[in-house]
């Protein structure tokens, strides 16, 4: 289901007044949820010594959320030599890290090693720009025909991302020759998936991929990630991913895997929309009301500010502060304000009929929502709020400016002649 009744419950509670103080749109997270997640993925692979999440940055990339996590024992996943330094500002370092990453320069392969990050390589092209190579390496696996992904990352035999099957072992024989001596293997081929099998079948085919590199060069493996891509429910019909049984099935795998080996590499993942997809919310206030070939209610917030409906079709559920028992309802497009017709939260959507001043609540923002901001048509992202365990509801970025906006067109002439 889309947010949680518990989330439901506490945000009501303070919604109004948190309009009032702070003014909309904004995006505003939920600590009590993300914890219990957090807490309800490590029971479910506690029966694995080492099993480590490595929080994806690119989902929610704030220091405060990233500090939660961080209590929780949790590290890094970073893409980018800023992603880094989000993680180093809140003093996560070396093998807290991971930087997965594709197209890489050398300058963030650069940033990557100060950070003491372990290097997960996209493709063999990229060993010769390592310029010192880590003890530690890993590179991303792309099976090709092999697996099936979906419509958000591709089919792997079209995606931009991973080493090939026929590549694999030599990627690990170059690397050994340039002085690597500690292993891992990573592959991501889904993204959003509800069916925990194919995470179950992720894992198998990576333990076999290990196998098979192993004992063509003589190594074993630190460690395996099956990267993210665990799903969350946006539809409210739709059914949650079963981490429960996702947990046992791959620890079974594992246990398997040291009994007919004698060793078994640990388990790592980069889950950051499960982490934090529910606990998000995009709140916006109904500004207009148009009527011609279709009703329109205009809102205050933008594609700008949560930009999925519109890149993806993506479904977001929507409901109307003090209507949730509306007995009246009608089919609305929701719309904001940028030259785009793309801009839509929610296309011929049943909703209760609502006026200028209502309050939307666009639920599971929490993941890949005021990240994937934009500034098309000077829009400015707006700001992000976190509702903390004990009621208050503390500013953790603030919107954007126009002084912001502006700022990179200041500068000292620079003329080539």
């Amino acid at each position: 289901m889309p947010m949680s009744e518990a989330f439901h419950r506490r945000l009501s509670e303070v919604l109004e007044k948190t309009v009032e103080h702070f003014g909309t749109p904004f995006h505003i997270y939920d600590e009590i949820g993300i914890i219990e997640t957090c807490e309800t993925l490590k029971k479910a692979f506690a029966g694995r010594e080492g099993f480590k999440e490595f929080f994806a940055v690119k989902a929610l990339p704030n220091p405060d959320i990233m500090k939660i996590m961080k209590d929780q024992g949790f590290g890094f996943d970073c893409s980018s030599a800023p992603e880094l330094l989000l993680s180093e500002s809140i003093n996560s370092r070396g093998e807290e890290l991971m930087f997965t990453s594709n197209n890489t320069s050398v300058k963030d392969f650069e940033a990557a090693a100060d950070s003491g990050a372990i290097l997960n390589l996209d493709d063999i092209s990229l060993i010769p720009k390592v310029m010192a190579m880590p003890e530690l390496i890993c590179f991303r696996y792309n099976p090709g025909p092999r697996r099936k992904g979906n419509k958000i990352i591709g089919n792997p035999i079209e995606s931009k991302y991973g080493v090939s099957h026929d590549q694999i072992v030599d990627a690990y024989r170059l690397v050994i020759n340039r002085g690597a001596k500690r292993f891992g293997m990573h592959t991501m081929l889904a993204s959003n998936e509800l069916n925990h099998e194919y995470m179950v079948e992720t894992t198998s085919m990576l333990l076999s991929m290990v196998e098979l590199v192993a004992e063509e060069l003589d190594i074993t493996f630190e460690f395996i990630n099956i990267g993210g891509g665990v799903g969350i429910p946006y539809r409210p019909d739709q059914i949650p991913l079963n981490i429960e049984a996702m947990g046992k099935e791959c620890i079974d795998l594992l246990d398997s895997f040291e009994e007919k080996k004698g060793w078994a590499p640990l388990l790592f993942m980069e889950s950051g929309r499960y982490m934090t997809g529910p606990h998000g919310a995009l709140i916006t206030k109904v500004i207009n009301h148009k009527n011609i070939y279709r009703k329109y209610v205009g809102v205050d917030a933008s594609m700008s500010s949560l930009m999925r409906p519109g890149m993806y079709e993506a479904y977001h559920h929507i409901h109307i502060h003090g209507k949730e028992n509306a007995k009246s309802y009608e089919t609305v497009d929701v719309v904001g304000s940028l030259c785009e017709n793309i801009d839509k939260f929610a296309v011929q959507r049943s909703l209760p009929l609502t006026t200028e001043g209502d309050i939307l609540v666009i639920h599971d923002t929490g993941a890949h929502g005021h990240a994937m901001g934009f500034n098309y048509n000077a829009n400015l992202r707006p700001k992000e709020l976190l509702l903390r365990a004990d009621g208050r509801v503390e500013l953790i970025r603030r919107e954007e400016t126009p002084e912001d906006y502006f700022a990179t067109l200041r500068f000292e002439k620079d003329i080539l002649h």
